[in-house]
């Protein structure tokens, strides 16, 4: 594709966003095999916030269930960026018209203690790289109507992203069983999803060394610091203002975000 059909593309979601009017699905015009230029379309609206002052504080995992990479057509998983312009605080609140479409969903959220510039990274050293571990709420949103979505729809949408929460007790990840961690999400005290960490490609630190690994073959390698949403562990559910969700990891502790008109 061109580079004038990505900045087109890449103003129709901005257009999308501000104006509070989703899009129609970009596979129409991309198709579905043109991934570069779906992550050429994120970077360049990503390159606009990051131009006005946000500050990127860690990247998002998405497409981590077997079950959505089918339905998706695809193999492995996909990115989007982290911005501190987006992180509602744990327990505080946030109005829905500030989000397009907005769904939650549980994660197991991930702080790195080390820069990991190299490609080809292993388990181990992923492990020994990884400060601590927190409970993690992400609210997802579409700027693509009715969530109509493929693969190149929600790169280019990085990665469906919108804010996150995440909790305030710090785990170190030797003391936390991340693939048998099971998760609730409560909504008004009602359990609306639940899983466990093995639901996240088997482990979320699966997840995460895709994703370093990725990062660094790309040029733009995670540094000490970042936060890295692994992925949900649970499907996703729609937000209406006036509700309260709790989500209750074992072992992790809860964290908390409410929704106002």
């Amino acid at each position: 594709m061109t580079n004038k059909t990505v900045i087109q593309l890449a103003k129709t979601l901005r257009d999308a966003q501000e104006n509070h009017q989703p899009c129609d699905p970009i596979r129409h015009i991309i198709g579905l095999e043109d991934i570069e230029t779906a992550y050429a379309i994120q970077d360049f609206n990503n390159r606009i916030l990051i131009n006005a002052g946000a500050r990127v504080v860690g990247r998002k995992i998405g497409l981590t269930s077997k079950v959505v990479q089918q339905q998706l057509g695809v193999n492995q998983p996909d990115f989007g960026l982290l911005f501190n312009t987006k992180e509602v605080l744990n327990g505080d609140s946030i109005s829905v018209k500030e989000i397009l479409q907005p769904k939650v969903e549980g994660e197991i959220a991930f702080v790195l203690g080390k820069d990991l510039p190299d490609y080809s990274l292993t388990i181990s050293e992923l492990i020994s790289a990884i400060d601590y571990v927190v409970p993690a709420i992400e609210i997802v949103g579409s700027r693509i109507k009715n969530w109509d979505i493929k693969i190149t729809d929600t790169i280019a949408d990085n990665a469906s992203a919108s804010h996150f929460v995440i909790g305030h007790q710090p785990h170190k990840l030797e003391r936390v069983d991340i693939i048998n961690c099971h998760m609730q999400l409560y909504k008004e005290g009602e359990v609306v999803s639940k899983g466990m960490g093995s639901d996240c490609l088997g482990s979320p630190l699966n997840a995460v060394l895709w994703l370093v690994n990725k990062m660094a073959y790309l040029g733009t390698p995670l540094k000490a610091g970042e936060l890295i949403l692994s992925g949900s562990i649970g499907k996703f559910v729609d937000v209406l203002a006036g509700d309260t969700f709790t989500a209750k990891f074992s072992n992790l502790g809860d964290v908390k975000v409410s929704f106002t008109e």
